[in-house]
């Protein structure tokens, strides 16, 4: 994969790029919608187009127990089976065999692990983990590591990251034979380990760059810590990561969180929160989020966001989304979906404008000081 740096800014670590993947280049920094079981959910294919995303993120775990590896290959990849023919990143399936820890063994072979769906017993290898994102047509696939959670033990963590360390590199030697030996051709990013020590992640941050994987993502965060300890991590982390590689750090979506990212290098990031909240009646605005089911927008005729250049802000109003939430219209979700993810993506693209302006500091400034994270 070739990852092209085209503007940094001037008083930040803020860059942007170009990643060349396999169904076409993906301009950097990006947010990737989660679509986990092979959709968005509530919205298309062709609206996540218009919205303007070419790279969204699905899941190894979810996917590999159902529809199952077998359905998707017969169905021509994902790719084909969810008809999205832009670009696509599979997580591993480790952070959902880790939030599974009543339900799993973890080896040096790999975990086994239980199905949330029937129970069936299932075991994952770093191998096996290679080879079903590759039978899914991932443009992108992630190594399967180990994630402890906040609050875990120093001696825990040691031993968490010496497996993780020791299964990249199993999982580099998978991958290198799959991309040479066949038709795929997708990258493999390795994982920062080493929970919130930083001796910990300064050594798997050595081991990653050391690895030379196309791409290495910063895990671990987002698993329960306060948000000073998480900007000092990423931060921290961050710091000690190869400049030509481009950077990922899964399960950050607040534009605060997003935007702090942005400021340290990050060129990568994914959440369900703007779905999922969508689903929910929250709303994005510049002004912060907003409550459709409140009674105030009962006859609030004017759009979630007057700045909003979306095709929901343009034909419906707050009171009619705050009436299809209130009767539970399946519509609501959709339309609150999709302005959500206009919402992101519009606000990257204007740190990306940003960031080539050599501004992106004040547009941070500007942007966080309108916006207030309180629900009205």
């Amino acid at each position: 994969m070739r990852f092209s740096i085209t503007d940094r800014d001037k008083k930040s670590r803020a860059r942007n790029g170009i990643l060349h993947l396999t169904h076409g280049g993906v301009c950097t920094p990006v947010f990737m919608p989660v679509g986990t079981n092979g959709t968005v959910k509530a919205v298309s294919s062709d609206d996540l187009k218009e919205t303007g995303f070419n790279l969204i993120l699905s899941n190894t775990y979810h996917l590999y127990l159902r529809p199952g590896e077998e359905v998707i290959k017969r169905g021509g990849g994902l790719h084909r089976f969810m008809n999205w023919d832009r670009n696509i990143l599979t997580d591993s399936g480790g952070f959902q065999v880790f939030s599974l820890s009543a339900l799993r063994k973890i080896t040096d072979e790999g975990v086994w692990f239980q199905s949330h769906i029937d129970g069936s017993k299932h075991f994952l290898s770093p191998e096996k983990a290679v080879t079903v994102q590759a039978s899914f047509g991932s443009d992108i696939q992630m190594q399967l590591d180990y994630c402890t959670p906040w609050g875990a033990s120093r001696k825990e963590c040691e031993k968490a990251l010496d497996i993780t360390n020791r299964w990249l590199a199993r999982a580099k030697i998978k991958w290198e034979e799959t991309v040479s030996g066949g038709d795929y051709k997708g990258e493999l990013f390795s994982i920062v380990q080493g929970n919130f020590f930083q001796d910990l992640r300064k050594i798997s941050a050595e081991v990653c760059a050391a690895s030379d994987t196309p791409g290495i993502a910063i895990g671990g965060l987002s698993v329960g810590e306060p948000a000073e300890l998480f900007n000092e991590t990423l931060t921290f982390t961050a710091s000690l990561l190869p400049e030509e590689k481009p950077r990922y750090v899964m399960g950050i979506g607040t534009p605060d969180y997003i935007l702090n990212a942005i400021e340290q290098g990050i060129d990568m990031f994914d959440c369900v929160l703007f779905t999922r909240e969508g689903r929910n009646g929250r709303v994005y605005t510049r002004q912060g989020p907003l409550a459709l089911k409140k009674a105030e927008n009962t006859l609030d005729f004017s759009p979630i966001d007057k700045e909003c250049g979306c095709k929901v802000c343009k034909a419906y109003s707050r009171a009619y989304l705050r009436h299809l939430f209130k009767t539970k219209e399946i519509l609501c979700s959709m339309l609150a979906s999709y302005h959500n993810l206009y919402f992101i993506n519009n606000l990257v693209e204007r740190a990306r404008c940003a960031i080539k302006e050599g501004r992106f500091l004040d547009f941070k400034q500007e942007f966080l000081s309108g916006y207030r994270e309180n629900v009205k």
